[in-house]
């Protein structure tokens, strides 16, 4: 197993944003997590990167106890986070932007390496790769910040709701390249509220409502569920 999580409860002050869930991703896994706005699911990711405590609960990576780990900590164990609204620092050249993200790393002329080849994967990153990213377009400032997250040589991406505010173009590109990058063994969990486009990667899924799971399955269990159908797939 390559993350576990186990009863993991977040609070900001007296309210619980996650009650008591459970989360597991193998290598190779594509999990997906579903719910509404407000489910808590963006609070789970936070307190798996630990930009967020938890209030209860145990996480392992890798065999290894992360529970009382700093997010840096964590980062530079293989965890990597592509927040919502991608957060990347508009200010900056696209390559200064895509530099954070191995600014744990010590092997210099690989991280060149790998910068070369995001480039030949983004063409249009590497077009502009001197000039600031405000001057991007919202789906090259997500694979930029996808980019970010690579650069941190992740065993595990985490990204919450990635497709946002794209258009649909760029939602099926972006959906390509996550399925991409697990091809090529990167485990992936993924926050998304577009489900059918998600169900269609995912190899397992669980499904939030007010901060508790209330369903989980592969996405032909879920597909057949009349709660999810209603809720979700507009059945």
């Amino acid at each position: 197993m390559l993350l576990e999580a186990r009863n993991v409860v977040v609070r900001y002050g007296r309210i619980p944003a996650v009650r008591g869930m459970d989360l597991s991703v193998e290598q190779g896994e594509i999990v997906v997590v579903l719910g509404a706005n407000g489910a808590g699911k963006s609070s789970l990711l936070k307190s798996l990167i630990g930009v967020l405590k938890f209030s209860d609960g145990t996480l392992t990576f890798g065999g290894r106890d992360l529970t009382k780990a700093s997010a840096s900590q964590r980062v530079q164990e293989g965890i990597a986070l592509v927040p919502e609204g991608r957060r990347i620092l508009v200010g900056m050249t696209v390559e200064e932007n895509l530099l954070l993200g191995s600014y744990h790393r010590n092997d210099r002329h690989q991280v060149a390496r790998e910068i070369d080849s995001l480039y030949t994967r983004f063409p249009n990153l590497g077009e502009r790769r001197h000039a600031k990213a405000v001057c991007l377009s919202g789906g090259e400032q997500q694979m930029l910040a996808i980019g970010r997250a690579i650069l941190s040589a992740p065993r595990l991406m985490m990204l919450d709701e990635p497709s946002l505010g794209l258009s649909p173009l760029f939602i099926q590109k972006l959906f390509d390249l996550i399925r991409e990058l697990n091809d090529e063994g990167l485990s992936i969990l993924l926050v998304e509220q577009n489900t059918g486009m998600a169900m269609d990667i995912a190899h397992k899924c669980h499904v939030l409502e007010l901060g508790k799971e209330i369903i989980r399955g592969t996405p032909a269990e879920l597909r057949q569920n009349e709660q999810l159908k209603k809720a979700y797939l507009g059945g």
